[in-house]
């Protein structure tokens, strides 16, 4: 099993990053950058995302599955992806929405999801 997060530290505006297994919400690894924010309880949190998020594709009969989710808060944008060799792991980024450049902060994430084993 490889779940190195480190290159995600290169993402402009980087605050943290971990790898969740969705049907525990349980954290299988952690890129932390400030130690204030609880990448734990995000994780977890952000479990019920995409749960729900998923029951919705399945309600309207859509044969189709997330590529990524993005949540945009005042100060952060926050990404999660499914990945596609394991649709109940995903990764968890949060960046500083105001030195973040997001279509940089997807194609790494991208990236960095071509080099997990899970």
């Amino acid at each position: 099993m490889s779940t190195d997060l480190s290159e995600l530290r290169n993402v402009a505006g980087f605050i943290g990053a971990c790898l969740v297994d969705a049907d525990s919400g349980l954290m299988l690894a952690s890129e932390n950058a400030d130690s204030k924010f609880d990448l734990e309880s995000a994780g977890a949190a952000n479990t019920e995302v995409v749960r729900a998020k998923n029951n919705a594709i399945d309600a309207l009969g859509l044969k189709d599955k997330i590529e990524d989710i993005l949540i945009t808060l005042g100060n952060h944008y926050h990404l999660i992806r499914p990945l596609e060799a394991n649709r109940n792991v995903f990764i968890y980024l949060a960046v500083d929405r105001k030195t973040a450049n997001l279509g940089m902060a997807r194609l790494k994430v991208k990236s960095v999801e071509g080099t997990l084993k899970i």
